[in-house]
């Protein structure tokens, strides 16, 4: 980063730093994978983030029993493997330790406990502003930048669902996100409802079961619901691997007919199963199939009840859209998260109002005026790990070709003052 300056309006100060290279939103993965890639080529960086550490919702937002739900050669970020010592399907805690460790080993260094407001793009300058608040003083800063790389993905905000009643639930009982929950502990004995049934949701329940409380599913929609392994290979791999020589309508049956064999029939359950393949479904609509891990048996053996879609709550009890009522204690809700792109970023049309990108990967990454997007291909860390690369490429080919000319910053710089 450049020196700071110091600009003036009617009201008060706000400092103005200028970024020579690029402005990285969001210190997750995505972030960090693009800030590496841009070490590694030699271009200068800024990570901001709004939270006090990396990869937040991982440390912050997530159950305690969680791991990886695809084997970690999916899962790892450019230019730094997973130390061959780790299982399969590392733990949390090792997928944290194995960020802690790409950080230290690329140097990365973000900018913690800053919130962006707005980031727009200036066409007098020809360069993005980017306003921020500090978290924990509330001082604003003005950062320019040639670059910005909007890196906040795909799960910045929970969604909490709007349903008549919840409210008046919540002022006796226990309601929170999937974010808030860490384990079963405390849970025990009691009637649970959880709101969602992807991997968070099932995964929840199971998680409760395992603390003998007395859990429920609400299953509003069709699932797919696929086995994490067939025969000891991942699913996921085994479509990865599948894919290469065949086409994906194929796939997906094979996926479907691997899925009857292993797990049965599942609508026996109450769980319906999409017309549209899993794999289409993703690549589609960024629906994720469910990779079981053990919530399908215990939902066969009657340990966790499967409910249609909730019409309302009311004291202690819940009515589910086919008219009964069930009495419940507590309500878990693992509805998701949703984008928060469009809450700061402005006058971009690169972004939908959905906050994300309108193009569909893989051409998603690469927006107009030295604005780009990871994180956001709906296809996990592999997905952020390809954009990545391509952006660092990117910008790393522009960033040679100015550095060679002379005086190049003092020019920026002199033309951005000017504006301020």
């Amino acid at each position: 980063m450049g020196r700071a300056l110091e600009h003036y309006d009617n009201s008060q100060p706000r400092r103005c730093m200028w970024v020579n290279g690029a402005l990285i939103i969001g210190a997750g993965p995505s972030g960090l994978a693009v800030g590496a890639c841009l070490r590694d080529r030699g271009v200068p960086f800024v990570i901001l983030e709004r939270s006090d550490c990396i990869a937040s919702l991982w440390q912050n937002r997530t159950y305690d029993r969680l791991k990886l739900h695809l084997p970690k050669q999916f899962c790892q970020l450019p230019k730094l493997p997973f130390p061959d010592h780790f299982p399969e399907y590392p733990s949390k805690k090792q997928f944290i330790d194995y960020l802690e460790t790409y950080v230290q080993h690329f140097e990365l260094k973000p900018r913690f406990n800053e919130t962006v407001h707005c980031a727009s793009y200036d066409e007098t300058c020809s360069l993005w502003r980017v306003r921020t608040t500090a978290v924990k003083t509330g001082v604003e800063l003005e950062y320019i930048c040639q670059w910005l790389v909007v890196a906040t993905g795909e799960n910045s905000d929970s969604v909490i669902p709007e349903i008549e009643g919840l409210e008046e639930f919540a002022l006796r009982h226990t309601v929170m996100h999937a974010c808030e929950y860490k384990s079963g502990e405390g849970f025990g004995g009691k009637r649970v409802l959880v709101v969602g049934c992807g991997n968070s949701g099932m995964e929840v329940c199971l998680d409760l079961c395992q603390h003998k409380a007395l859990p429920s599913i609400v299953v509003r929609n069709s699932v797919h619901v696929l086995p994490r392994e067939v025969l000891g290979k991942s699913t996921f791999e085994l479509a990865v691997l599948l894919l290469k020589w065949l086409p994906l309508w194929l796939v997906d049956k094979i996926l479907l007919v691997l899925a009857w064999l292993v797990l049965g029939n599942i609508e026996k359950c109450g769980i319906r199963r999409p017309v549209v393949g899993p794999i289409e479904l993703k690549n589609t609509q960024g629906k994720t199939p469910v990779l079981d891990i053990g919530a399908l048996g215990k939902i066969k053996s009657g340990e966790i009840k499967v409910v249609p879609g909730i019409k309302r709550f009311f004291a202690g009890k819940v009515e589910l859209v086919d008219g009964q009522s069930i009495d419940i204690d507590s309500v878990i809700l693992a509805t998701g998260y949703r984008s928060n792109v469009p809450k700061w970023l402005q006058g971009s049309e690169f972004f939908s109002k959905d906050g994300y990108p309108k193009e569909p990967f893989p051409n998603g990454w690469k927006g107009k005026a030295g604005l780009y997007a990871v994180g956001f291909t709906r296809r996990g860390l592999s997905g952020a790990s390809v954009d990545a690369v391509k952006i660092a490429e990117d910008i790393a080919k522009v960033w040679k070709e100015e550095t060679r000319q002379a005086g190049q910053f003092s020019a920026c710089h002199r033309r951005c003052n000017s504006q301020i």
